[in-house]
């Protein structure tokens, strides 16, 4: 597996896959042709049936000047590697093709080709967490302490960076008010969530709290505001939320919050490379599913968990999103994806609590739910996979 610094980018929304990619290969094909007269891309299949919503076409504008880039859609066509496929051409003044790249948004703002597949490094040798969990019972270790051994010292520094930017989105999210752009008029909901929270008692105000904090963070992904993918930036607010909690509400400091992101890195990273994070191809139980994992995996570790009971927490958080569609309304980043969020962190505290009132046995591994929830995106239709033709994206548009 690869490090998980890739697990966590730090960058701009709404969508890793539709913007953050797209943009990142966009610099890479004009770095390599920067004498060409005129640019054209294609996109296709889920890329291009939501790129309008998600704002692909302004992340492509970003990089080219417009009077030389031609932009074409084509939703109704699938490459066979990926369905978030892009072709980049690179055009002389007579309109001659003298370069050309196809590849792929693949999640996570990660792009790749089929040339590039073998090309990536690879930092983990086990990428099972059955086997990582064995390591750990045989070594007195844990998750984290895992990552550490593979990974190079200067993965702690992104992490803290990552974690200073997910501080960030939750105050912007919660000072920031009005409406989120697009079509739709979404009002932003963060900054009341939290005021109606301080008049609540209880279990009723942690809740809101969490609320709150998945809100402002997927609120300002949505706005186009800095982000880190955790897996993706259409779930980026479940592991802010719960961790932001966990630090507030109980005290947990920052260096063990650090060591918890690197143990939901880890989880992250296994469903990566096993299945996938992307919506694109395996709906939104790749997206929400996989963060409500990380968060509940990072919880577990932090209300002082075994490593059987970390896994099984994260085992839950998977299971239990098995089979969510992504469907989103107008193609924008906004419904149901912002309130998938809020729920998402709440289920993750959720599974935490369950895995820690148990001794951490259980029939079903965390892997073989990943292999599960591969397979049940498999069998979904295109059309509930980031395509906003079926679900709520159908449904929620007519009268």
């Amino acid at each position: 597996m690869e490090t998980i610094a890739k697990i966590y980018k730090i960058g701009y929304g709404p969508s890793s896959s539709h913007t953050m990619a797209p943009r990142k290969a966009a610099c890479i094909f004009l770095n390599k042709y920067p004498e060409a007269n005129k640019f054209r891309i294609t996109l296709y299949g889920s890329l291009a049936a939501t790129g309008k919503g998600h704002l692909t076409d302004k992340a492509l504008f970003e990089v080219f000047e417009k009077s030389k880039l031609e932009l074409l859609w084509e939703p109704s066509v699938f490459l066979p590697f990926h369905p978030n496929g892009m072709k980049f051409e690179a055009l002389d003044l007579q309109s001659n093709i003298i370069g050309e790249w196809i590849t792929y948004s693949v999640g996570g703002g990660d792009i790749l080709d089929e040339s590039s597949k073998l090309e990536t490094k690879q930092v983990y040798e086990m990428s099972f967490l059955t086997d990582i969990l064995k390591w750990c019972e045989t070594n007195g270790r844990t998750f984290w302490e895992y990552v550490e051994l593979c990974e190079e010292p200067e993965i702690w520094k992104h992490l803290s960076a990552v974690w200073a930017v997910m501080k960030d989105s939750i105050q912007r999210g919660i000072d920031n008010e009005g409406v989120l752009p697009g079509s739709i008029k979404l009002p932003r909901k963060a900054s009341s969530y939290l005021i109606k929270s301080r008049s609540s008692h209880g279990t009723l105000q942690s809740r809101s709290v969490v609320f709150a904090y998945a809100l402002a963070v997927s609120e300002e992904n949505a706005a186009g505001g800095e982000i880190v993918t955790a897996p993706t930036c259409g779930s980026c607010g479940v592991i802010p939320a719960v961790l932001y909690h966990m630090q507030t509400r109980y005290g947990v400091s920052d260096q063990k919050i650090i060591r918890a992101l690197a143990t939901a890195g880890l989880v992250g990273n296994i469903v990566k490379e096993n299945a996938s994070i992307s919506g694109a191809q395996v709906g939104c139980q790749g997206e929400i599913g996989t963060a409500c994992a990380m968060a509940s995996a990072a919880a577990t570790q932090l209300f002082g968990g075994t490593p059987s009971q970390i896994e099984y927490a994260a085992e839950m958080g998977l299971e239990h999103h098995l089979g969510l569609t992504c469907d989103p309304v107008a193609g924008l980043v906004q419904i149901p994806c912002i309130e998938r969020n809020a729920f998402a962190a709440a289920r993750a505290l959720d599974s935490s609590a369950y895995a820690i009132l148990s001794d951490g046995k259980h029939r079903v591994s965390f892997d073989k739910t990943v292999m599960t929830m591969k397979q049940t995106g498999n069998d979904l239709p295109s059309l509930y996979k980031e395509t906003s033709e079926g679900g709520l994206a159908f449904f929620a548009c007519r009268e």
